[in-house]
């Protein structure tokens, strides 16, 4: 009797073995890097994992590293190009290098607002040619999320016109539009990765950078900045972009879930944006004593960079984007 309850036991160890075995083989994992972000971006992006996990009962499950662990922006859209992981999520100034229809996110003052910004990137007719612009050079966009509006940042002075640029090194990414706008604007413009933006404002190699709220807390550039000056020159998505091997790992139901996913987590984003900005503000005057102010004019702005949209509206490869986004508004 006791050899049969032996067997019959150990049997049941041999096929549980062999059950939980198989189903780990069956299990797919996609890889998800990224760099320093708000704390409602890295929800968003943990969101659209729980929910792929949950749509596909468990098949597909999504592993991150988080903070820069695999690199820059630069480096993470490579790294999603060769397959060696599945994800990232950049600025979409990021991938203007990769497609050069990406550029105008770049553009300044392209949305009059926060809405029509949303309406736009929401419109399947407007955004699908520009995630699927770069499929030939090896991964497509997914979806967006809201990186509110950029506006200059400062280590010893307030931007209150144009003039107050004059002669001001100004940290921007790694992008030939946002180059052009400085200049445009009267600034000396100084391209880096963000990761090395803190310590040029802390050694005055750059006098100041632009970006939203979240460059002054997450990053810490308030520790090295003072003076926040809200001209919101432009509202540049965040993209998440998967590489063309994805679609080769999932089946079409997989597949199906990975879109559903990835909506619902820009969704869930949008919700908590606008209270995540305020308690970022809010923070900032309390751990660093940051001084927020509005610029003079903003027309003033917008009156310098209009060469760039003319040269947007002539450009063959981008003009009819650029007439939709404004024609939306």
């Amino acid at each position: 009797m006791k050899k049969l309850l032996s067997l019959l036991l150990l049997c049941t160890v041999v096929v549980t073995t062999l059950i939980l075995k198989e189903q780990k083989k069956e299990q797919i994992v996609l890889k998800f890097a990224y760099g320093s972000n708000s704390p409602v971006v890295k929800d968003a992006m943990a969101k659209m994992g729980k929910l792929l996990e949950e749509k596909t009962n468990g098949e597909v499950v999504v592993e991150y590293y988080p903070d820069s662990q695999l690199g820059g922006e630069r480096e993470l859209i490579e790294l999603v190009q060769s397959g060696a992981i599945d994800f990232t999520k950049v600025a979409g100034a990021a991938l203007e290098s990769f497609s050069k229809v990406y550029s105008i996110f770049g553009l300044p003052y392209l949305f009059d607002n926060e809405t029509h910004f949303h309406k736009v990137m929401q419109s399947e007719d407007i955004m699908r040619p520009i995630y699927t612009s770069t499929e030939e050079v090896g991964f497509r966009g997914l979806t967006y999320y809201d990186s509110g509006q950029r506006s200059f940042y400062m280590k010893n002075k307030q931007i209150k016109s144009p003039e107050d640029l004059k002669g001001m090194k100004i940290r921007v990414m790694q992008s030939e539009t946002a180059i052009r706008m400085i200049q445009l604007m009267g600034g000396s413009p100084t391209p880096m990765p963000n990761g090395e933006t803190y310590t040029a404002l802390q050694q005055g190699i750059i006098d100041g950078a632009e970006s939203n709220e979240f460059a002054i807390t997450e990053a810490r550039h308030g520790e090295v900045a003072r003076y926040y000056s809200y001209d919101e020159h432009t509202r540049v998505p965040d993209i998440v972009i998967f590489g063309n091997k994805v679609l080769e790992k999932l089946n079409d139901s997989q597949i199906e879930a990975l879109y559903e996913a990835a909506y619902e987590s820009t969704e869930f984003q949008k919700e908590k944006w606008g209270e995540s900005v305020a308690q970022a503000r809010e923070q900032s005057i309390k751990d660093f004593g940051m001084i927020y102010s509005d610029v003079t004019s903003k027309d003033a702005f917008k009156k310098l960079v209009q060469p760039l949209h003319e040269e947007f509206k002539i450009n063959e490869s981008i003009s009819e984007i650029y007439n939709s986004i404004v024609n939306m508004k």
